[in-house]
């Protein structure tokens, strides 16, 4: 008599099982990016992945954020007033608690997704998203939520509008770690540096390697940064093509496009085998998944 194989619990796996559908920044299309409410959308629409920003505040809180400052056209000041067009750098999360930044509400409404529907959300800490999540999937008939975390970073805002890369990376490890979520997590950067600590510090944590189409030198080129090979290769949408798609999984990596919006595109990527793809609207994605056309 032979034993049964051990199966994997979720906090366990690794990798979707499938398909990886992430929603950018939650569900932006549809909600205010990085909110709570954004990730909540995501999560009802079925995503596998929450994609998301993170940033760092003055007293060491990992931050849910795209841009390292209170951008004018998503958040209002404490005192419910637009943040001047000449202030906007000014507020830098970097320089304030987390209980200043609060205190801004980040939920309006951008005149580039119509769909988009206006709340009164604050920038959220990345542990309380982790925490709504776990819970969404506790209490729904769903499989596990995995977590794609983007540090934003770049040399030249080292120390002035983040943490240098080692103690950036630090601090996100350890809320992933203590939320119990690092099996599921991915690290993803279009800043080598970013990777490197990630892979030095936890090599259990996926990572993922974004690529743009600025002076793109191609994907050995871009592999070649880093001392390691990662899990993912994230190039934007237009960039992919049959070659890119057979290259990439030649190498035995994941290939995860983003930011893809358009139902043909998200059919003629997925035809071209990709393993997931990011978009701001995971419900356009998923009728298209779910009837194979536009």
């Amino acid at each position: 008599m032979t034993d049964a194989p051990a199966q994997s619990s979720p906090d366990t796996t690794r990798r979707p099982d499938g398909f990886d559908l992430q929603g950018h920044r939650g569900a932006r299309g549809l909600v205010p990016e990085n909110t709570i409410p954004a990730f909540r959308r995501a999560l009802e629409l079925g995503v596998t992945t929450l994609e998301m920003d993170v940033v760092v505040s003055a007293d060491g809180v990992v931050v849910v954020s795209h841009e390292p400052w209170m951008a004018r056209a998503k958040c209002l000041a404490p005192d419910g007033a637009p943040i001047p067009a000449d202030e906007a750098r000014a507020h830098r999360i970097y320089e304030m608690p987390y209980e200043r930044i609060a205190a801004y509400d980040c939920g309006r409404r951008l005149e580039d997704f119509p769909e988009q529907e206006s709340v009164s959300a604050p920038k959220p800490r990345l542990r309380d998203v982790l925490e709504m999540a776990e819970t969404y999937v506790d209490t729904h008939d769903r499989g596990p939520v995995f977590y794609n975390i983007e540090t934003k970073s770049r040399p030249d805002w080292d120390g002035t509008l983040h943490p240098e890369p080692e103690a950036f990376v630090r601090r996100v490890l350890a809320v992933v770690t203590e939320a119990g979520v690092a099996p599921r997590t991915t690290i993803q950067s279009f800043d080598p540096r970013t990777l490197e600590a990630a892979h030095r510090q936890n090599a259990t944590v996926r990572t993922a390697l974004l690529v743009g189409t600025a002076g793109n030198p191609g994907l050995d080129d871009n592999l070649s940064t880093l001392s390691f090979v990662p899990d993912i290769y994230s190039p934007t949408a237009e960039l992919v093509d049959d070659a890119l798609v057979s290259a990439v999984h030649d190498r035995a990596l994941a290939l995860i496009p983003w930011t893809v919006n358009d139902p043909d595109a998200m059919t003629r990527l997925i035809r071209l085998g990709v393993d997931g793809l990011i978009t701001d609207y995971p419900n356009r994605a998923r009728a298209v998944l779910e009837t194979g056309a536009p």
